[in-house]
């Protein structure tokens, strides 16, 4: 049986969050709500994180420009990286190639 995900739009969460801190009691709001209290509790822990940027929809994280630079930097250190050690195993495999060589 395939249960259908049910989703939430950014003001539904918006009001749920603020409701459930203005009560201070997530299970009492989760249920008036029908939600689950600890979906309720991630996503005040997203909107005290960061308000402005908390439920951008879709799963899809909303991002400053400094943490898009810093993903962008990690993605093409690990390229480089990738890269180097390709380098390597190819200059220790044509080394060891020559050595043989030499010695024939």
């Amino acid at each position: 049986m395939v249960r259908e995900r049910k989703t939430y739009d950014k003001s539904f969460k918006v009001k749920a969050v603020e409701l459930s801190l203005a009560r201070n009691n997530v299970k009492e709001v989760a249920d008036e709500l029908n939600i689950p209290a600890q979906l309720l509790s991630v996503w005040r822990r997203a909107f005290r994180d960061n308000k402005d940027i908390a439920f951008p929809g879709n799963g899809n994280l909303k991002q400053t420009e400094a943490e898009k630079e810093l993903a962008q930097t990690k993605r093409e250190l690990r390229e480089v990286t990738m890269e180097r050690d390709i380098l390597k195993k190819a200059i220790s495999i044509f080394s060891t190639s020559d050595r043989k060589n030499l010695h024939s």
